[in-house]
């Protein structure tokens, strides 16, 4: 059966401006980060793909390295995008990147002019397109000079294989440079992407300052905090969740007693709201100007459907805020 979007798709959306840029993205958007491998069945991507076009999403954001293994996510992606969404790339903005190991060899990791012009042409090809529109350096490579990276980022846009250049998990010293040397090269910087959320509060030390500053979106990931800023770690670890397995990145001896104590309380503050304590942790962020987009991930559609009620509301009274610092100091 053919896929036809809804009609009123743009209707149930907010949509945010980009720091200076002309670009605005949804305040949801979607990674298909550890859900789009070779570890589920396409039908379930199909209907997380529908649900999320549906609804607004215009933004899917994916990696060299997504999968597991690396790089099916973007094949997954770009045969259901040539099956379904062949009449509306332009209504999409579609993003990747390169800076963790991809490839065997010393030209397969970090941030030199050699692996990310390479590893953006081997995303190209497993997603089926001729450019992305946004292309990120996915992390600062201690070794290789800034300027080299930044300046592949600005070749990448000038041979038309990215509209804008991005950069990930960059602290606020190294983000302030390099967005100056892409605004040299007459690239400039669209976005920033960090590790944020009510757990994660590296961000507010100084990045967001500079992001405003230099006016560049900033688009936090994570924000759930690996699942513990939802209802399933309220009474200890399931057997199902990612802190029970071995080789995720969210670790059992992160689930502390004293972790566990702030999840319920501010689950309480959420049900006060009248939200999830996800939709809480999603809106808590949005609740910043400086925030364009919130990056959630979703193995089942109805996990995104649940995601989505957080836009209902994002306003915060004085005192829930108040109570929030409270629960999380």
């Amino acid at each position: 059966m053919t896929y036809v979007p809804s009609a009123d798709r743009y209707q149930k959306m907010q949509y945010r401006r980009c720091g200076n840029s002309g670009i605005k993205l949804p305040a949801i958007s979607l990674g298909l980060w550890h859900n789009f491998g070779h570890v589920d069945v396409t039908e379930n991507y199909r209907k997380i793909l529908h649900l999320a076009f549906d609804s607004g999403i215009t933004h899917f954001d994916l990696a060299n390295n997504y999968g597991p293994p690396p790089g099916s996510a973007e094949e997954n992606f770009g045969r259901i995008l040539k099956e379904d969404f062949r009449g509306y790339r332009d209504e999409m903005i579609i993003s990747s990147k390169a800076g963790y190991t991809m490839w065997d060899g010393p030209y397969g990791d970090w941030g030199s002019k050699k692996y990310l012009v390479a590893s953006l042409d081997q995303s190209l090809k497993r997603m089926g397109l001729e450019y992305v529109d946004i292309f990120y350096h996915h992390r600062p490579d201690p070794e290789t000079p800034l300027e080299e990276t930044m300046a592949a980022l600005d070749l990448i846009v000038r041979q038309g294989k990215a509209l804008y250049a991005g950069i990930s998990n960059y602290p606020a010293d190294k983000a302030d440079e390099a967005i100056a040397i892409l605004k040299r090269l007459g690239t400039p910087c669209l976005i920033h992407q960090p590790k944020y959320s009510m757990f994660v509060r590296d961000p507010e030390a100084g990045l967001l300052e500079v992001l405003e500053k230099d006016g560049v979106g900033c688009i936090p990931f994570s924000p759930l905090a690996q699942g513990l800023l939802t209802n399933k770690y309220l009474h200890g670890i399931p057997e199902d969740s990612r802190a029970a397995r071995s080789t995720g990145f969210l670790q059992t001896s992160q689930v502390t007693p004293e972790r566990i104590s702030q999840i319920s309380r501010l689950n309480e503050l959420a049900i006060k709201r009248g939200q999830t304590l996800a939709q809480m942790a999603l809106a808590w962020l949005l609740k910043d100007k400086r925030v364009t987009s919130v990056l959630i991930g979703a193995s089942r559609a109805e996990q995104l459907a649940d995601s989505l009620k957080a836009l209902d509301n994002i306003e915060f009274s004085a005192d829930e805020l108040a109570q929030i610092e409270t629960i999380l100091a």
